[in-house]
């Protein structure tokens, strides 16, 4: 059998290439190894890094472990709470601060006059004082409502209109009723009103009346 030169050239070749690539290979597995030095796996095992923690393998003194029922309990305690449940602890409600009622009617007598103020409410553009008058003298007395004075409770003088009051009360007489109209944007800031009332022209009665509250 004569030799081939081509077959010859073609198995140079392919030996040729087959040593190049194992050297290739040989030589990467090299550099790889070079370059993995100094590098190793993360342990992700608790124990093994509680261990290496401590030093000699024993447990941390700031790790807590729970108790498996404990931890359910408290589970079953939250959902009881958080859907209503009876055992769920309730906020005390803040005490109510109780305002104290204005107390109507309020009576003052002088010389056996008596005005009496029934009522202090708003309407409209007003704040009305339901007010009546009472001679249980044996004179008559004479007022003038211009005469009547009304303060605020920060010493302000009130302009007032009166309806209703005679202005002559005979002795012994029945009661009169009547009505006070305060302009409402007068007492805005107002909280208690004083009154004094005097006969005319004589002003021997002198009818005085403080702290009376005005209801909102």
């Amino acid at each position: 059998m004569k030799w081939n030169s081509t077959i010859g050239l073609t198995l140079i070749l392919l030996a040729a290439m087959l040593g190049a690539g194992i050297m290739s290979a040989v030589a990467g597995m090299k550099i790889g190894r070079e370059a993995l030095k100094g590098i190793t796996q993360p342990d992700t095992r608790p124990t093994n890094n509680l261990t290496k923690q401590s030093g000699n393998g024993s447990r941390r003194d700031d790790l807590v472990l729970l108790q498996e029922d404990k931890i359910i309990a408290s589970v079953k305690e939250r959902m009881s709470g958080g859907a209503g449940g009876t055992n769920a602890a309730k906020p005390t409600p803040a005490p109510v601060k109780e305002e104290q009622a204005a107390k109507f009617p309020i009576s003052s007598e002088s010389d056996g006059i008596i005005l009496t103020v029934n009522s202090v409410q708003f309407q409209g553009e007003f704040l009305a004082l339901s007010v009546s008058l009472q001679n249980s003298s044996n004179d008559s007395i004479k007022f003038l409502y211009s005469f009547l004075e009304i303060k605020d409770d920060q010493g302000r003088t009130l302009s007032t209109n009166t309806e209703g009051l005679p202005s002559e009360l005979p002795p012994s007489s029945q009661t009169y009723s009547g009505t006070i109209r305060i302009p409402a944007t007068s007492v805005d800031k107002a909280t208690k009103l004083s009154l004094s009332l005097a006969d005319y022209p004589d002003q021997q009665v002198q009818i005085q009346m403080a702290n009376i509250p005005i209801t909102r």
